[in-house]
């Protein structure tokens, strides 16, 4: 089975500038925008914004 071009797998980067990322899915229809979330960064040591980046 062919997997969904609605939920494509996305690298979210953090913006502290460790050079750490999530990989993750997002449904195109409800988040057709670049998603950006706030997660935990281990390199960091805290909480910072991950943006998508294709």
């Amino acid at each position: 089975m062919a997997r969904n071009e609605l939920r494509p797998v996305i690298k979210l980067r953090s913006t502290a500038g460790s050079g750490f990322t999530y990989v993750t899915r997002k449904n195109r229809r409800n988040d057709p925008d670049r998603m950006e979330l706030r997660k935990y960064d281990p390199v960091v040591g805290r909480h910072v914004v991950f943006r998508e980046e294709r």
